[in-house]
């Protein structure tokens, strides 16, 4: 299975996302992060501990996807129409992540837009840095894209802390130590990652 993590957007929690989803599908099989985007923030953030998952560049990903039962892909941020139209045709899954707040929400839009139809049952959005009661910003998004019949997790992703201990520390944010809400962090993807391996059955 070929998951691409993209947005228009940066700032969504992309490689966070992709990092975490490669973490849970470890746990399910064999499964490779291949870090596209320029940055290399993937490949850092592991650098400075450890995943339980390999991480290569697109170039090396290329010859070592074969070897994996899932394959995770970390894009760059804002990619050319061209180029997204591409990663779409090319995965099963596109996960594109976004936060409640109206310009990130422009953002889904225009990648939304560079959708083809073809792939119009290929995407689904995750809804990340979701802030907690009584903001009331992730329910009214959700709400917003439902009514427009677009794709969405029934999962979520908080706002946590944690996540940006996780990645000083270079673990995944089930490992942080002396954080009470790494384990409700984790859940998140946790939950995200079940929705995928069950429309796969």
């Amino acid at each position: 299975m070929f998951i691409t993590v993209a947005s228009y957007k940066g700032g969504v929690g992309k490689t966070t996302t992709a990092v975490h989803l490669a973490g849970y599908l470890q746990s399910l099989g064999p499964t490779l992060l291949i870090d596209g985007d320029p940055n290399r923030s993937a490949s850092t953030w592991g650098a400075r501990g450890s995943f339980p998952f390999q991480v290569v560049d697109e170039t090396e990903g290329a010859y070592q996807a074969r070897n994996f039962e899932h394959v995770v892909i970390d894009t760059q941020a804002r990619p050319g129409v061209a180029d997204f139209a591409a990663l779409v045709k090319g995965c099963d899954l596109l996960i594109i992540p976004t936060v409640p707040a109206s310009l990130d929400t422009d953002a889904l839009i225009l990648t939304l837009q560079a959708v083809p139809p073809e792939a119009a049952n290929k995407y689904r959005v995750l809804l990340t840095k979701v802030p907690p009661p009584p903001e009331q910003d992730g329910p009214q998004l959700r709400e917003a894209l439902q009514r427009q019949g677009i794709p969405i997790f029934e999962a979520q992703i908080p706002r946590l802390k944690a996540f940006e201990r996780a990645a000083a520390a270079g673990v995944l944010v089930q490992a942080v130590k002396n954080d009470d809400q790494a384990k409700r962090a984790w859940q998140g993807y946790e939950n995200a990652g079940r929705e995928i391996a069950d429309g796969r059955k």
